[in-house]
């Protein structure tokens, strides 16, 4: 098979989505055509798409082909709006720890409401709808590029007495968790492009293996120096010496800056924290409820037992023994104390003392 020319995990063009399924990753490179919402709900549920702002793109996109090669459709404007916004609450119950998606879903219901308020017919309602998901698109490449670049001057300055650094990251934030470039891994290809990277280290993340599946094929993949090491590995590598800083992603982060990420996350923080190793989380303002207080209010998705009893995340042989119960939550919540500074598309946000973040005084600056 050959490798990847180019990493998109999300190809599209108006009336047409593909999607990479990762879970071949490194492997097998093989795309799925969505065609629906159901499709889209499909490849969400079964992680042939996964991360947060990658996820809230393919739902977006997934509803938006479903319209684009609708014939037929005989309902008023009202009727198609009414047609969208069920569809979209459908796609939100797809995985609902990721704050992306339910946030991508009520944005896209602003802009249903405000078109339905003048458009007498129902494909100005679907064009408006098809135009407003093709923005979320661009949008989300140029704000990945934004965090890589706050990112890395941030670690620069704040890592002065170091020539060059290690990073350790936490699952796939890269490329393939969102429509391009990344969040965590952004910041990583950032700190590379600007010569201060000494090496990137990356944990293998099990259950379902998204940093040896993923993040290492992006970081072979761009020839960015990089080691895998087992998720129980990372504590004795910060004793010895070699990270800098941890950087991880997010798919939920609390008014106070607790962070729900992937399962593993919050052990990560609390080994960076013995060891003195400042521990960020970068994601896009996206990922950020301020509707919630703190990280005690986000709701954790339970993943399949099969994730853990079978090999290659479910899809394998089983290795563990039959009838032996199965605790499997796909993300845990790093509270804010242990978090030294969140990297966003429009700066980094610091502590206002040394357990929370005024994260809403700082969303009401950048929205000025």
């Amino acid at each position: 098979m050959e490798p990847v020319s180019s990493l998109q995990s999300i190809c599209y063009k108006p009336g047409s989505l593909q999607l990479l399924d990762q879970r071949k990753l490194p492997l097998e490179t093989i795309y799925l055509d969505i065609q629906d919402a159901a499709d889209g709900w499909s490849a969400i549920r079964d992680m042939v798409v996964r991360g947060a702002p990658a996820i809230a793109i393919a739902a977006a996109l997934s509803l938006a082909v479903e319209v684009f090669n609708l014939d037929n459709f005989n309902g008023t404007s009202d009727d198609a709006a009414s047609f969208l916004n069920k569809k979209l609450e459908y796609l939100v119950s797809s995985r609902p720890t990721a704050v992306n998606l339910s946030d991508a879903a009520t944005k896209l219901k602003e802009v249903i409401s405000k078109a339905a308020a003048t458009a007498s017919e129902a494909q100005s309602i679907f064009q408006a709808y098809i135009e407003a998901a093709e923005i979320m698109l661009k949008d989300d490449v140029s704000s990945n590029k934004a965090i890589g670049s706050y990112g890395a001057s941030f670690l620069q300055h704040q890592l002065k007495n170091s020539k060059q650094l290690s990073i350790l990251t936490h699952c796939n934030t890269g490329s393939l968790a969102t429509a391009g470039y990344g969040t965590a891994l952004g910041v990583i290809r950032a700190v590379h492009t600007e010569g201060l990277l000494e090496r990137a280290y990356c944990t293998e993340t099990r259950p379902f293996n998204q940093g040896s599946r993923l993040t290492a094929f992006e970081l072979v993949h761009d020839n960015i120096p990089a080691t895998l090491i087992a998720d129980s590995a990372a504590a004795a590598l910060m004793k010895d010496g070699r990270v800098d800083a941890v950087i991880v992603g997010a798919d939920r982060v609390a008014a106070n800056g607790d962070t729900a990420n992937k399962i593993g996350t919050y052990s990560l923080a609390l080994c960076a924290m013995n060891h003195k190793i400042p521990f960020y989380v970068a994601a896009p303002l996206t990922s950020i409820d301020l509707s919630l207080s703190c990280g005690k209010e986000i709701v954790i998705e339970e993943r399949s037992p099969n994730e853990l009893t079978h090999t290659r995340g479910g899809l394998g042989e089983q290795v563990a023994a039959s009838g032996i119960s199965v605790w499997n939550p796909a993300f845990d919540v790093t509270p804010a104390n242990l978090i030294a500074g969140i990297i966003t598309e429009k700066g980094v946000i610091t502590k206002i003392r040394s357990d929370a973040f005024d994260i809403k005084d700082f969303v009401q600056k950048v929205d000025q």
